[in-house]
């Protein structure tokens, strides 16, 4: 004899997804910090989209960051756009994708930017353009930016975000880390400040080259920085790698970095080591 022919115990009853009510839920509505794991409601963020208990800056697009940043900006070089060399299978429509998100045509924008009276060269990776990724033509922008700062004798503040090269163009992506560093060389040489912002994150071929030449480097509160990812060093070296191996506080303890800057304090910063250590009118 069944006495209880349901079963309704709360491990045992399959209870179905409300569709109706879940259509409802705004997308957005609650963000988790990747670091200190706090749940955030979308309202708690400010223009900064910092997370209100560890100041990790959430990734977000160079134009987002654009306007907060400056008081004006120019662009420079907007129509340069990536061109697919190696013919890559779907890679237009990853293009295509990137632009839309990002407002942009590559994963970088330059130009010149005014914070009061300072004025300086201004570059900032795009993370949501295929991960702020290398190509060609981010190269040659960024060349054009060292190149133009340099003739007009102004200091360059670069914001790097970057998964690594880009792998859909190949050794063309690579070439870039050389022709940017040698852009940067003769931007020093002619006695000019260049200063680097890493956010997160900045790993593979720009860590490697121009985003570690700046005079000054700065990073956001757990930006992750590094060359390799971590799944690669565990199965290079075969043991575990610290859980903040790679977050800019422990680069800045090995000196790697100089100093760690929330985005609420990157303004008034950037004009300061402008006015301090830069070419400025």
């Amino acid at each position: 004899m069944i006495l209880f022919p349901h079963k309704n115990t709360p491990t045992e009853t399959h209870i179905k997804a409300d569709k109706v009510a879940d259509d409802r839920v705004p997308d957005g509505l609650l963000r988790k910090c990747p670091k200190c794991h706090h749940e955030i409601f979308a309202n708690e963020l400010d223009e900064f989209d910092e997370c209100p208990y560890c100041f990790y800056g959430f990734r977000i697009s160079a134009k987002k960051r654009l306007a907060w940043l400056v008081d004006q900006a120019k662009e420079w070089d907007k129509d340069i756009k990536p061109s697919d060399p190696l013919h890559f299978p779907d890679y237009q429509k990853k293009i295509d994708r990137a632009q839309k998100i990002s407002g942009l045509k590559e994963s970088v924008w330059t130009g010149l930017a005014r914070i009061n009276e300072t004025k300086f060269a201004l570059g900032i990776m795009d993370p949501t353009f295929i991960m702020g990724s290398l190509g060609q033509m981010t190269g040659e922008k960024l060349t054009c930016l060292f190149e133009r700062a340099t003739e007009e004798h102004l200091p360059v503040v670069l914001f790097t975000a970057s998964g690594g090269a880009r792998m859909q163009e190949g050794i063309l992506s690579l070439m870039q880390m050389a022709k940017v560093s040698n852009a940067v060389a003769k931007h020093s040489q002619a006695g000019l400040f260049y200063l680097v912002i890493l956010t997160d994150p900045t790993t593979g071929g720009v860590t490697a080259s121009f985003a570690s030449q700046g005079d000054i480097i700065l990073a956001e509160p757990h930006a992750m920085v590094g060359f390799a990812g971590r799944r690669v060093i565990e199965q290079t070296i075969h043991e575990k790698v610290a859980p903040d191996l790679q977050d800019a506080e422990n680069v800045l303890a090995h000196g790697f970095v100089d100093h760690i800057v929330k985005r609420s304090q990157e303004k008034k910063a950037i004009e300061w080591l402008i006015k301090v250590g830069g070419v400025h009118d």
